[in-house]
């Protein structure tokens, strides 16, 4: 069986190759991510294949950013209370 290696991460900020939107990665399915995508209040539901790392290291706007992370930091979301 061949172990599948996700390339994205929660709290990755990401952008989309075709619709070139950006967005931050909430959830991971394997090839599939769940994505807050910025300055809309829609979330999506993506193939791997259509996203690429985002260069810009800007923060992501969303209203539900909050819910799954409470701090940025180099161009990536986490949560404070993972650290301890």
């Amino acid at each position: 069986m061949t172990e599948f290696r996700n390339k994205f991460h929660a709290g990755q900020v990401i952008r989309h190759k075709r619709f070139d939107y950006r967005g931050v990665v909430v959830g991971v399915d394997q090839p599939w991510y769940h994505v807050l995508v910025h300055g809309a209040h829609q979330t999506t539901y993506v193939a791997e294949r259509n996203l690429e790392p985002d260069p810009s290291e800007q923060p992501v706007e969303h209203p539900l950013l909050s819910r799954y992370f409470d701090k940025f930091s180099d161009g990536f979301y986490g949560n404070s209370r993972e650290e301890n």
